[in-house]
């Protein structure tokens, strides 16, 4: 029988962090929208840092997750994108 190397289970990691980061994002969206009913539109946002600088510490202490570039899919961007907009145009609609 073949030895197995670290490249599947590597890969299998890679797919779970990705998806957790995923849903990572959803929630802050979704955390950022309760802020925003309450008020509190002008506080920390989801971008604020608490996400990025948060991650480092709880990564077990490594590093490598605080230096590794992340790049969003198309499909992602899109739906950044979408979010912002609604923010806008929620935002404008406040103000008149």
């Amino acid at each position: 029988m073949a030895k197995q190397t670290g490249a599947p289970h590597r890969h299998i990691l890679d797919a779970a962090l990705q998806g957790l980061e995923a849903q990572r994002q959803k929630l802050d969206e979704q955390i950022a929208e309760v802020r925003r009913m309450m008020g509190g539109g002008r506080g920390r946002t989801s971008t604020g840092g608490g996400a990025s600088q948060g991650g480092g510490a709880r990564s077990g202490g490594g590093g490598q997750a605080a230096t590794k570039k992340r790049t969003l899919s198309a499909e992602a961007r899109k739906r950044i994108a979408a979010a912002q907009k609604k923010r806008w145009a929620a935002f404008r609609k406040s103000q008149e």
